[in-house]
């Protein structure tokens, strides 16, 4: 049974990107467009990763990440967070949150790829 992938993030040519990128190596994807979006269905599915974007409008990045610790349900998945912040600083800070690990944008689909099987292993 292949993983199951949740990127969030509100670039859509980003979403299909990744989305493409990991169904091609044997990942199942889903998308969502905001955080909200993204908490409500990852509630539902249980991902087994989340990909989430750190600046989106109306609930950052941080917020959602800080939701899905809060959630006895979600808390458990692991979260690669996706950021153009280009501190190092970002890292150490994201971490702190309970990201699992932090990919600075722009990146390429296969930096992407190695980061989400260094998470969760080859694609089942």
């Amino acid at each position: 049974m292949p993983f199951k992938v949740l990127i969030i993030d509100d670039e859509p040519h980003i979403l299909i990107m990744v989305a493409n990128r990991l169904r091609a190596n044997g990942y199942e994807t889903a998308t969502a467009l905001s955080g909200a979006r993204g908490l409500e269905f990852a509630l539902r599915s249980k991902p087994d990763l989340i990909l989430l974007d750190s600046v989106m409008p109306e609930m950052p990045g941080e917020e959602v990440l800080y939701r899905i610790r809060q959630d006895g349900e979600l808390r458990g998945i692991p979260v690669i967070m996706l950021t153009a912040d280009v501190k190092k600083t970002a890292v150490s800070e994201f971490r702190l949150r309970g990201a699992k690990e932090v990919v600075f944008k722009p990146f390429t689909p296969e930096e992407l790829l190695q980061t989400v099987r260094k998470v969760l292993g080859p694609a089942g």
